[in-house]
């Protein structure tokens, strides 16, 4: 079984790896606003990553798990590992504005008109529910 870190750090690679740093760090960011709020009440930050249909990188049949399991063996996580840490060890400051969705531009997805959209970082765009 994989530490929550880890688990976070291969979703970082398998969401965001052609993105810049900052991008990166969304996702991060993301995951853990989600552990931080209802209805997302995973105990860690790996259980929200894993929590089926999150994160399109552990879906079944999607190339990223394969991909992501090389990365991990090749040891190719050092920029997300630190990424993680950074965000869950040592309370690096959200930059998503309180994201806890995204997607990437080249899509729209349906629940996206439900949501305010917060920031585009990258290639991704980010949401937070309305209030």
């Amino acid at each position: 079984m994989l530490d929550p870190l880890t688990v976070v750090a291969l979703t970082v690679w398998g969401e965001a790896r052609g993105e810049p740093p900052q991008g990166q760090l969304a996702v991060a960011c993301v995951i853990r606003n989600r552990m931080m709020r209802e209805p997302w009440t995973a105990r860690d930050p790996g259980g929200v990553c894993l929590q089926r249909k999150q994160f399109s990188c552990w879906n079944q049949n999607d190339p990223n798990g394969g991909a992501m399991l090389r990365a991990l063996v090749d040891g190719a996580l050092d920029d997300q590992l630190a990424i993680a840490r950074n965000v869950f060890l040592r309370g690096q400051p959200d930059v998503t504005g309180g994201a806890t969705h995204y997607h990437a531009k080249s899509i729209t997805p349906s629940w996206a008109a439900s949501l305010r959209k917060t920031v585009t970082i990258g290639n991704h765009v980010f949401y937070v529910e309305r209030s």
